[in-house]
């Protein structure tokens, strides 16, 4: 064999990336996966390597039970999605870890210290206490497609699904990663009739809880012996015990430092652990979001050191930590002003907002980049909680408010988050007789997380044409008589059919449909400019915030951004904004 065959490849990879890569080599034969940052670009990567069966599913309940049935048939399956996407799925993973799984099961949970782009912070890590499953935490590429192979060992070894503990900082850097060639897995799949293990009634589900706990006692064993949980000694001031990301800070900042780095961070490795905490008059445990590890450790009588409570809020970063473990603050450099995130020139969702804004109705928000409603000058956008909470939190409204009031409530959804979470909502409102005007802001596709298909655009993950199910055929068919299907960028129609679906005293839908600018699909053809002899520096155009209008004298509109969406031209009373062909 000759030297150029012995050659180990190696790329530099996201850790999303590695994930992918990971899956691929383990020879996962289904993937799925609902798109949610810091986790979107998972399912792409492996679906660019041609060997899986990847899809994008209505929402993470349906992509966790799609994956644990090709996992009940043998097939090794992977279920990615971020942190708030477990919570959807957590109903089957509580039954899934009763059931056990056949074919190796591995779930990625992209959690989001610092709430880059989230609701929430939630440390994922209570899952798998919670559900007496194991949690493997990476703290480079390399690992995540380390660890992502391992999983599925460790899920097939001990018949259980596995969660993968990515993060932000975690799935977008990237790193240097080192290939190996797929698994050769021959494996014939088929389903063996096992009620007793597949059929979780209560008298087989009660035997199945003391498999369980005795694989928990089994999973602490391995946890002892796997080299994930490593040591490095160093310096003898202190230890320090950490896990994902934080690790490679603490190496930054502190090279020469005696660390008990955590990759399989439950169950925990006690005994490794007590034997490090021997070695220290003090020992800090450094991990970002809850004190999840602290917490299992003291449980134990070993005597260790948390952060701070400040530092249980927002991520870690090797700031932070230096302050928390010398003491030495950082010298603050001087940075630019954050700038806020602001619907991009064109977006069919300004001229909605403008509208709700100026009919001064309560707005029951969702999951979306038309969250950014709820932001200056737009400032129309009253609640958002979860993925589909709009449909049923506007029902509940409409219960108890005043009847003057009632009809002034409307909600909004997109088009990906009503087939995430939002049909269950509009069929209870209509099955219970409620009121109330949705309006379905249908840009055909699943634009905040990057641009992916859904079950509205006609394509799958690969882009294959498939059926395109309308938004308005489903509200038809669940009984809904008053739908009207509108161009977002007709700003009288949207006024016209609000003022129409407000005094109606049923469920009303309207369904504001043009594509999303940044999908990129429309030909340019026009925009707008400014007629400064006409402005009357009303500043009026200013209030729909569109970033292509500058705050000039009088206002000036960039023709580079602007896509000729006519929204200013139409809000304009001076009649000083014209449009122009390109």
């Amino acid at each position: 064999m000759n030297n150029a065959e012995n050659k180990v490849m190696k790329v530099l990879l996201s850790g999303n990336e590695a994930v992918a890569r990971g899956a691929f080599e383990a020879g996962v034969t289904v993937a799925t996966a609902y798109p949610g940052t810091p986790s979107s670009e998972i399912s792409p990567a492996l679906a660019a390597y041609g060997t899986a069966n990847v899809e994008w599913s209505v929402n993470e309940k349906v992509a966790l039970e799609v994956a644990a049935g090709a996992s009940f048939c043998g097939a090794r399956s992977l279920c990615s999605m971020k942190h708030v996407g477990l919570n959807v799925a957590s109903d089957p993973l509580m039954t899934l870890t009763y059931t056990g799984i056949k074919g190796g099961l591995v779930i990625i949970s992209a959690d989001d210290p610092g709430l880059h782009s989230s609701q929430n912070e939630q440390d994922n890590r209570h899952y798998a206490r919670f559900a007496k499953i194991p949690v493997l935490e990476p703290s480079d590429s390399q690992e995540a497609k380390d660890y992502t192979k391992l999983a599925f060992n460790i899920s097939e070894q001990f018949d259980t699904p596995v969660i993968v503990r990515m993060t932000t900082r975690v799935c977008h850097a990237k790193t240097i990663v080192e290939l190996s060639e797929p698994e050769n897995l021959t494996r014939n799949f088929s389903f063996e009739k096992n009620p007793q293990k597949f059929v979780m009634v209560p008298a087989f589900a009660k035997k199945r809880h003391e498999i369980i706990e005795n694989r928990l006692k089994q999973l602490t064993d391995f946890s002892e012996c796997t080299d994930i949980n490593k040591t490095d000694y160093g310096s003898t001031d202190f230890g320090i015990i950490c896990s994902g990301i934080v690790y490679q800070y603490i190496k930054e900042i502190l090279p020469g430092a005696s660390v008990l780095k955590l990759g399989f961070t439950y169950p925990l490795c006690e005994k490794k652990i007590r034997d490090f905490c021997k070695s220290f008059r003090k020992v800090y445990v450094m991990e970002e979001l809850d004190n999840f590890l602290y917490t299992e450790i003291k449980s134990k009588g070993i005597e260790v050191l948390s952060k701070p409570d400040k530092f249980l809020v927002d991520e870690l970063n090797p700031d932070k930590l230096r302050e928390i473990l010398t003491g030495k603050l950082t010298e603050q450099k001087s940075v630019l002003p954050p700038k806020p995130p602001v619907m991009c020139a064109g977006c069919i969702h300004r001229g909605s907002f403008h509208v709700l804004k100026k009919m001064n109705l309560t707005v029951v928000g969702d999951i979306g980049c038309y969250t950014l409603g709820s932001l200056p000058p737009l400032s129309s956008l009253d609640t958002c909680v979860c993925m589909g909470a709009s449909i049923g939190m506007m029902h509940g409204m409409t219960k108890v408010l005043p009847e003057e009031t009632k009809h002034k409530v409307v909600a909004v959804i997109g088009d990906s988050t009503f087939f995430h979470s939002g049909i269950t909502g509009l069929i209870d409102i209509v099955y219970n007789k409620g009121i109330g005007t949705l309006l379905i802001l249908d840009n055909q596709t699943t634009a905040m997380t990057g641009k992916q298909e859904h079950p509205g655009t006609g394509f799958t993950i690969n882009l294959e044409p498939t059926v395109a199910i309308m938004p308005e055929k489903i509200c038809e068919a669940i009984g809904i008589n008053n739908i009207k299907v509108i161009d977002p960028y007709d700003l009288k129609s949207i006024e016209d059919a609000l003022k129409q679906s407000l005094i109606t005293k049923e469920v009303s839908v309207i369904v504001l449909r043009r594509e999303c600018v940044l999908k990129g699909k429309q030909r340019k053809l026009t925009y707008a400019s400014v007629i400064a002899e006409k402005c009357v520096h009303c500043r009026i155009c200013l209030n729909i915030g569109c970033p292509a209008i500058s705050n000039n004298t009088p206002p000036k509109i960039d023709m580079n951004l602007c896509n000729g969406c006519s929204i200013c031209i139409q809000i304009c009373k001076a009649g000083a904004i014209e449009c122009k062909t390109i």
